[in-house]
């Protein structure tokens, strides 16, 4: 058996080189995230490297400059406002109030008086008046203690009136009942009241007027402090428009952009309302308080004065020398009378310099004018009393003509006048501040929002250039 003889296949000549083998990529790892915060930066910093984002920054900017300006101002002048009108509406009322309560107890004891030394028959004006002056305090306490937080000072004084105020007219009514039985006891029951009206009732509703005038001197402050950070924003909306307007003059020679000067005008309007608005309001507020509230406190004060003067000299006759001064050598109502005219004559000089115009002087000097004549004819009756003539002093204190209570009734009347007159002055004076303000928080987000589109139409404007 024949066998086919086994072939041999050459071997194979290898490369001269072996191909490199590219190298083995590892896998793709995603991206690291980033942050809103990164990416709006990164968004924000490539915007700014084109004019284009260049001015959207800018319109941006300038849109919420303006905005700001007009929201804080709105916010600054409401507070302003709203102090403006509890001046007018609530404060100074509210002291009107304490200074007629205060009047009112005064009277009501001066009237007291009167009427006990006019006899067993108190004379019917003499008595309605006492009512009225009540009733008129009464009234107001209600009205005090519906407007004032009973925590605080007001609210303490009031109580104390309206705790004490029942017991005075219990003892007046004992006096009188006393009084019409001819019983000497009704006189002590009418100096133990006046005691009570001197030593508390009426310390406590000067206390209240003080607190209440305070309050209004608070509400005044608020009502006039300058608003500082709309002041701030305004001229710093009207720097960034000047600059923006500038930078658009120097990149494209166009003197006007309407867009952005329709912004510095309405800014502009905003910035000169508020400062006219706020400085008349702050003037007139300023005058309300002096020209107004302060004569009308030396006037109240004058007033008070000489009702109590009045009351001690009716209770000079009634005592007939029973109470003394604590050294003995003085009749305790002479003398309390004495310091209140004295009291008197020297408010009425502080009221005659308050006064600025001849319808305020001319009360005060009236009342000057009379005060002296009261003086002359108090001392006259003193005289007739001391040489036992009490009848005739009783006719030259409340008599018809010629008397005391004659020269006391020209006083009262003159002060009633002059008070009235100043109370019309501030409440002027006050509303024209308070009227200064009105409309401005409301125009200062209008034109605000007109400002700011017409700052963004102005920027629309210059991109609509690059498209």
């Amino acid at each position: 058996m024949t066998y086919p003889p086994t072939a041999r296949t050459a071997p194979q000549a290898a490369p001269a080189y072996a191909p490199a083998q590219p190298p083995v990529q590892p896998p793709a790892q995603p991206p690291a995230h980033r942050g809103a915060w990164a990416e709006g930066k990164e968004r924000l910093r490539t915007a700014a490297t084109t004019e284009p984002g260049r001015l959207q920054i800018i319109g941006a900017v300038l849109a919420a400059l303006v905005v700001a300006f007009g929201a804080v101002t709105a916010f600054e002048i409401s507070d302003r406002a709203a102090a403006a009108d509890d001046v007018v509406s609530r404060s100074q009322p509210l002291s009107a109030d304490a200074a007629s309560i205060h009047r009112s107890l005064a009277d009501a004891d001066a009237a007291a008086a009167n009427g006990f030394l006019a006899g067993a028959e108190e004379p019917r004006a003499i008595h309605e008046r006492y009512e009225k002056d009540i009733t008129a305090a009464s009234r107001l306490l209600i009205n005090a203690a519906a407007n004032t937080d009973s925590s605080t000072e007001s609210g303490r004084e009031i109580a104390t009136l309206n705790e004490q105020l029942p017991r005075y007219t219990g003892l007046i009514e004992r006096a009188r009942a006393n009084n019409r039985q001819g019983l000497p006891l009704g006189g002590a029951y009418l100096r133990y009241a006046n005691l009570k009206m001197s030593t508390e009732l009426l310390p406590a509703a000067d206390k209240l007027y003080k607190a209440e005038t305070a309050r209004l001197g608070q509400d005044t402050g608020d009502a006039q402090d300058w608003p500082f950070a709309s002041l701030g924003l305004g001229v710093l909306a009207l720097a960034a428009l000047a600059w923006a307007q500038r930078r658009n003059y120097r990149r494209t020679n166009r003197m006007f952009n309407h867009g952005l000067l329709a912004a510095t005008a309405a800014s502009t309007i905003v910035i000169l309302w508020l400062i006219v608005g706020h400085t008349v309001a702050r003037t007139e507020l300023q005058a309300a308080m002096e020209r107004g509230q302060d004569s009308l406190k030396t006037l109240n004060t004058s007033r008070v004065h000489a009702l109590q003067a009045r009351a001690n000299e009716n209770l000079t006759l009634v005592a007939r020398g029973a109470v003394l001064t604590p050294d003995g050598k003085n009749d305790q109502y002479e003398f309390n009378y004495k310091n209140r005219m004295d009291a008197v004559s020297l408010t009425l000089k502080w009221a005659k310099d308050l006064a600025d115009d001849p319808e305020g002087r001319g009360p005060v000097a009236d009342a000057t004018t009379a005060v002296a004549e009261w003086r002359t004819r108090h001392q006259k009756a003193r005289t007739t009393d001391n040489d036992g003539d009490y009848e005739g002093a009783l006719q030259q204190t409340i008599g018809a003509k010629g008397s005391t209570g004659q020269s006391f009734d020209t006083v009262d009347a003159a002060l009633r006048q002059a008070i009235d007159h100043e109370q019309r002055e501030f409440t002027a004076s006050a509303e024209s501040g308070r009227g200064a303000l009105a409309g401005l928080p409301i125009g200062a987000v209008a034109l605000a929002v007109l400002g700011a589109a017409g700052a963004v139409l102005g920027i629309n404007r210059r991109l609509s250039e690059y498209r």
